[in-house]
C-alpha cells in the first residue's frame, strides 16, 4: 500500500485548493521528516528534508521553522521559490540556512534532484570532521568510494553566494559530505534520496564504530571498491529497491500515527 492509496480529506477544504500532484507531494513529505524523527535523523528543528513540486520547478516544500519533525504535517509544510518568498500563505518562517543549502542544489539539478535531505547526525558530523573522509571500511563505505561530493567549511550558510560552491562540488553526484558540517543526499524523488542517505548514514556509524574499537581498520582495497560500487548502482537503479524501503518505511510511519498525513 502507498500513502497515495490513504483517503485524507481535509474539513476546512485545504486538500481541495490544491493539485492532487502537490498533495501527494506534501504527503510524501511529511513522512520522510516523521522517518527521519522515528530514526534521531533530526536537530530539534533544524535540518530539513525538500521536494520539488511536479509540474512547479521553481516551487519545492521545506519545513516550518520552529517545529519539530515530529510535529510536520503534509498541510503545514512550507511552499517557497526558489529566491526564499513563502508563496502559499503559511504564516511559519523558513530557516534561511535552509533554504540556501536546499535551493542550490534544486536550482542546479531541475532533472533529478527534486528531493534533498541534510542531516547532521554525530556519525554524520564526526566523518565530515575527519579530513580524509568516507573510508572503505563497511560494505556501505566501499559502494560510495567515489560516488561521494565533499563540500568546505564555510560557516553557517547564509550567505547565497555558497550556492555556487555547492553546485559545483556536487556536480553529478548523489551525496555530499559538508566538511565539519554534515551529509547530504538528492534524487529524482524521496525514495532515492532517502536510499541513498540511509546508506550514507550506515557507512558514517559503521566507520565511527570501528576507528572507535582501536584495533587496525581492513580497508578495502580499489578493485572491490569499483565492483561493490557498480553491484550497488546496478541494485539500486534496475531492482527499485528505493522505492521498495521507502514504501515500506512509509506504511510503518501511517500505523505509528497517520496525523502527518492531514
Amino acid at each position: 500500500m502507498k500513502l497515495a492509496d490513504i483517503e485524507t480529506v481535509r474539513s476546512d477544504g485545504q486538500r481541495h485548493r490544491m493539485s492532487a500532484e502537490e498533495w501527494k507531494a506534501r504527503q510524501e513529505l511529511a513522512c520522510a521528516y516523521r522517518l527521519f524523527d522515528h530514526l534521531g535523523w533530526h536537530s530539534l528543528i533544524f535540518n530539513h528534508i525538500t521536494v520539488r513540486l511536479p509540474h512547479e520547478p521553481n516551487h519545492f516544500l521545506i519545513n516550518p521553522f520552529g517545529l519539530m519533525y515530529r510535529e510536520v504535517t503534509a498541510s503545514n509544510l512550507v511552499k517557497v521559490d526558489l529566491a526564499g518568498n513563502i508563496v502559499d500563505g503559511n504564516t511559519y518562517p523558513v530557516n534561511r540556512a535552509g533554504f540556501v543549502i536546499h535551493s542550490a542544489i534544486h536550482l542546479s539539478r531541475r532533472g533529478d534532484a527534486h528531493a534533498v535531505m541534510h542531516t547532521h547526525t554525530n556519525a554524520g558530523v564526526s566523518v565530515a570532521c575527519q579530513r580524509q573522509g568516507l573510508l572503505p571500511l563497511s560494505m556501505e563505505g566501499v559502494a560510495f568510494q567515489g560516488e561521494v561530493a565533499y563540500h568546505d567549511f564555510e560557516g553557517i550558510s547564509l550567505d547565497t553566494g555558497e550556492r555556487e560552491r555547492l553546485i559545483e562540488n556536487l556536480g553529478d553526484k548523489y551525496a555530499m559530505i559538508l566538511r565539519n558540517h554534515g551529509l547530504l543526499t538528492c534524487g529524482p524523488t524521496l525514495a532515492d534520496a532517502f536510499f541513498t542517505m540511509f546508506r550514507l548514514e550506515c557507512a558514517c556509524s559503521s566507520q565511527i564504530g570501528a576507528q572507535s574499537g582501536g584495533a587496525d581498520l581492513n580497508l578495502v582495497g580499489k578493485s572491490l571498491q569499483v565492483k561493490t560500487s557498480q553491484q550497488m548502482k546496478n541494485a539500486a537503479g534496475h531492482g527499485n529497491t528505493g522505492q521498495m524501503l521507502f514504501e515500506a518505511m512509509s506504511r510503518w510511519m501511517v500505523d505509528k500515527d497517520p496525523g502527518f498525513l492531514h
